[in-house]
């Protein structure tokens, strides 16, 4: 905090930001605990890849691991490499894999690729014969059409007589496409194809359920669990409510507070015309910092289908956008906040514990994960460390 005897005294880089995101660690392990537990006789793995959804890999990922998570899964082998400082005894795996010219990254940082495709494996299978065995996973694809060897491609190379005599995978995980819909018929008939898969490669670990995954209950947990966006607080499953504890919070600061006539209009386009004389407030966050376009109270395409734009949250109460996000800065209605009760260098919650995640995300056509990931570097951060 500032001083106020000294102006000219240093400030808290924190107090003042112009954006800031608040992670509260204690609420990410609460939640890696709870998905355990949900997971039954299922070890639980940890998801930090994006930058473990774009909340800090490094702080994240250590408080993971401090929780007991001792497997974890990214997307890129950059990821894995900053990982392993830590989470030192960790199992790491690369969920896109592996290319050439990659093999000593791996190999340095005991890091697991999960080979995704019959290419991949074969090169695989040429990197250790040459420097001798080290695990990997494989990923079968049981109907997302996504990355994958292909189900009976995957079943028959068990039989593979030309299949190296040391090539055996320390896990083999596939992925659910519609685990968020807990009444789809399609979750069913992936677990009948994973279970051919798990008969197949028997005495090797299976992992098939990431977060919604879980939800469906213990015939989807297999060996190993992978949860991702429930640990970071999100919705892992569509309808009900979310039981998972809010992880992040984002917040814009107020640079003014602003008096408008009945009748003007607000932002770009003119898009926005006040029905009454109102009180507006312009905060510093707009698309650049990952607070979408998509989110404005007016002037975009998606408000021809959802009425309303997002809210914020300031002194008690949800104010809502009104008109068109610009790149650096939004502009809330705070009409019927009391004048008292709010001043420029106020902070507005975009989203956290007041203004939950997916409800944002919800309002712009999109999910948490996106309004996560696409954090932008302006925000000052803060972690909240278990006690």
């Amino acid at each position: 905090m500032t001083n106020p005897d000294d102006p000219f005294a240093e400030a808290d880089d924190f107090e003042i930001a112009p954006v800031r995101l608040t992670v509260d660690l204690g609420a990410l392990a609460d939640n890696w605990r709870e998905m355990a537990r949900r997971s039954g006789s299922a070890r639980t793995a940890a998801v930090v890849k994006a930058d473990a959804y774009g909340l800090g890999i490094e702080d994240c990922g250590t408080a993971l691991y401090e929780a007991g998570a001792r497997d974890f899964f990214v997307a890129v082998v950059q990821e894995g490499v900053t990982l392993r400082t830590y989470a030192p005894d960790a199992r790491i795996y690369v969920l896109s894999g592996i290319w050439p010219s990659q093999e000593q990254l791996f190999f340095e940082n005991g890091l697991v690729p999960v080979l995704v495709s019959e290419e991949q494996l074969a090169f695989w299978m040429s990197v250790t014969a040459e420097h001798g065995d080290h695990p990997c996973a494989l990923q079968v694809d049981t109907g997302f059409n996504r990355l994958g060897i292909p189900l009976e491609d995957a079943i028959a190379f068990t039989d593979d007589v030309s299949r190296p005599a040391s090539f055996s995978p320390v896990l083999v995980l596939s992925h659910l496409h519609s685990g968020d819909t807990p009444s789809s018929e399609l979750n069913q008939k992936q677990l009948e194809s994973f279970r051919r898969v798990a008969d197949a490669f028997e005495g090797i670990e299976t992992s098939l359920a990431a977060s919604a995954g879980i939800f469906l209950g213990s015939d989807y947990h297999f060996d190993l669990t992978r949860p991702g966006i429930a640990l970071y607080g999100g919705e892992a499953v569509n309808g009900g409510k979310n039981p998972m504890r809010p992880v992040a919070k984002a917040e814009a600061r107020i640079i003014q507070i602003r008096d408008a006539k009945e009748g003007e209009t607000v932002s770009y386009g003119g898009t926005y015309q006040l029905s009454r004389d109102s009180r507006l407030a312009i905060v510093a966050a707009g698309y650049a910092d990952g607070y979408l376009r998509s989110l404005s109270g007016s002037g975009v395409p998606l408000r021809q289908n959802v009425k309303d734009g997002a809210f914020g949250f300031v002194a008690g109460r949800k104010v809502p956008v009104v008109g068109r996000i610009t790149m650096d800065l939004t502009i809330f209605d705070v009409t019927d906040v009391p004048a008292a009760e709010i001043r420029s260098g106020d902070y507005v919650e975009l989203f956290g514990p007041n203004m939950p995640l997916d409800d944002v995300g919800r309002a712009a056509g999109t999910i948490g994960y996106e309004l996560l990931t696409s954090l932008g570097l302006r925000y000052e951060r803060r972690y909240i460390y278990p006690e």
